[in-house]
């Protein structure tokens, strides 16, 4: 089962084989390269350590990290609790699960709709494109969505947010270029109540995390969403592209400290040998990631449990088709 804001849903069909074909890279990136500093290896010494803490922060799981897990299992073979480099991949395996279970949050639960959603994120990150995908998702639950074209800064996001929502069959709330967009808000959020719509997505401006003005705007969003219903937004996700690194890692400390994120949905992560930034992610911010992007297509907006990522990074590569 997969949970939503209002609840369980069944898992669809090969989430499982997607989620393993998308993260090859980061497999590639992280997984392959343990396996080749540990092949042939019996005994641990020094030199096997680093290299293999070298290997965790080239997959960008972050030098505090990388080096509290290379600790963790120095101080096991200090106690001889362990003696077999074989046995090392095991220990980073379950050091990395641990890091990401600690994150994980469970959703909001709402009692009536709508439920609210602010999507936040630079440019460039896919933020429009995950709210189309988003979109589909909540409508194959069965329920309406509404979406909020609060970017109106570019002309262009209000037409793509169009897109997606002819595509998906929502409706989409908008005004002129250059409107207010907590009047573009409470516009859609009245619109949802009256309509007893079931999902608000809010598409807000590419930010610059740098930007104060823009990021004070974020906060008079959330108040406006506040006084038209109560207790929303009820998810604050921020769109960040794997492939950015650790400057993802910025983004998300400055879009946290400003807006209230609640969750991250990470890009783009097919196209990377780097996702480990989604480990450093989890534990220096201890935000739980909520979706993770695997591809182009509509469906590949995954959601995100840390077991389950675990054992595809590191189940045996995905054969390729013939």
């Amino acid at each position: 089962m997969i949970q939503t804001l209002f609840g369980s849903v069944p898992q669809e069909p090969n989430l499982l084989d997607r989620l393993k074909a998308g993260i090859q890279k980061t497999r590639a990136g992280l997984v392959d390269r343990l396996e080749e500093a540990l092949a042939g290896r019996k005994e641990i010494d020094a030199d096997l350590l680093e290299e293999l803490e070298y290997t965790l922060i080239g997959a960008d799981v972050g030098v505090q990290t990388a080096g509290e897990i290379l600790e963790s299992i120095r101080q096991r073979v200090d106690r001889h609790l362990v003696n077999d480099a074989a046995e090392l991949k095991n220990l980073i395996r379950e050091n990395l699960l641990e890091v990401l279970q600690a994150s994980e949050r469970p959703l909001p639960r709402v009692a009536e709709p709508p439920a609210v959603i602010l999507v936040v994120g630079v440019n460039g990150a896919g933020k429009t494109t995950t709210i189309g995908k988003l979109a589909a998702r909540f409508q194959a639950e069965g329920r309406g969505v509404l979406l909020c074209a609060a970017d109106t800064f570019r002309a262009a996001a209000i037409e793509q947010l169009e897109v997606w929502g002819q595509r998906t069959g929502s409706e989409v709330i908008r005004q002129g270029p250059g409107a207010d967009p907590s009047a573009v808000l409470f516009d859609a959020l009245q619109a949802a109540k009256a309509r007893g719509t079931g999902y608000v997505i809010v598409d807000t401006a590419g930010r610059l995390h740098n930007k104060a003005n823009l990021m004070a705007e974020l906060e008079k969003m959330r108040r406006t969403a506040s006084r038209v219903i109560p207790g929303a937004p009820h998810e604050v996700l921020l769109v960040l592209d794997a492939t950015t690194g650790q400057n993802g890692l910025e983004q998300a400390r400055r879009f946290t400290e400003t807006s209230g994120v609640t969750g991250i949905v990470l890009t783009k992560l097919d196209g990377t040998a780097k996702g480990g930034v989604i480990v450093a992610i989890a534990r220096e911010l201890g935000l739980p990631i909520r979706y993770v992007g695997v591809g182009e297509k509509v469906e590949d907006l995954l959601p995100f449990e840390a077991e389950k990522f675990i054992d595809s990074l590191f189940a045996p590569p995905v054969a390729a088709a013939s």
